[in-house]
């Protein structure tokens, strides 16, 4: 009996990425740091955590994504202030203050169908700052970021792929209502190397 050949996988995620100046500004935060993600993941908003994926399943999870899509509607959110995860995880993140429900049902709808996995943690939106840091590196993003406050709008989502390198790249952007409709990633990625 002949082993069929593993089939050949991808890691992909999906989240909302963080308009200038914002992005810059929480990338320079991580960048300043020490955090060795900064130039490898943008800041964001998670909706589908790393997940491998199966190659010949993409058509289908962007068809997926573009139906998901067509049932919001633009929201704003507001980050405000930090907070951690610890002492359960090393993390410091800015919280959500406006758009959590809806950050909450989305990551529900897009967590479905052929991106239907199960979760180590209950669904807490925020933008992580500081990741598997130092002690001292953990305290000063949480006191320093302590009065952060940032407002945008945000017009849909976006599929990332991590690359060989281990950046993840925007793949396809998906907006709210209108159809859907995937195209590529918008000028807002242009200057980051990946998610």
């Amino acid at each position: 009996m002949i082993d069929a050949e593993p089939l050949a996988t991808r890691d992909i995620g999906v989240a909302i990425g963080i308009p200038e100046p914002f992005g810059s500004e929480l990338q320079g935060w991580r960048e300043r740091l020490g955090d060795p993600n900064a130039t490898r993941i943008v800041p964001h908003v998670t909706l589908l955590p790393p997940t491998p994926v199966a190659n010949e399943m993409l058509d289908e999870i962007e068809e997926h994504l573009r139906v998901v899509a067509t049932g919001f509607r633009p929201f704003d959110i507001r980050l405000r202030g930090s907070a951690t995860f610890l002492p359960v995880s090393p993390v410091v993140f800015v919280p959500l203050v406006q758009g959590i429900a809806e950050c909450e049902q989305l990551e529900t709808k897009v967590r479905s169908g052929p991106l239907r996995r199960e979760v180590q943690y209950t669904y807490h939106p925020h933008v992580t700052v500081a990741h598997d840091l130092p002690d001292d590196a953990l305290y000063r993003a949480w006191t320093d970021l302590s009065s952060y406050d940032a407002s945008f709008g945000v017009p849909g989502f976006t599929l990332f792929e991590q690359g060989p390198d281990k950046v993840w790249r925007p793949q396809r952007d998906f907006t709210f209502g209108g159809g859907g409709l995937p195209g590529p990633p918008e000028e807002r990625f242009a200057d980051h190397e990946g998610w």
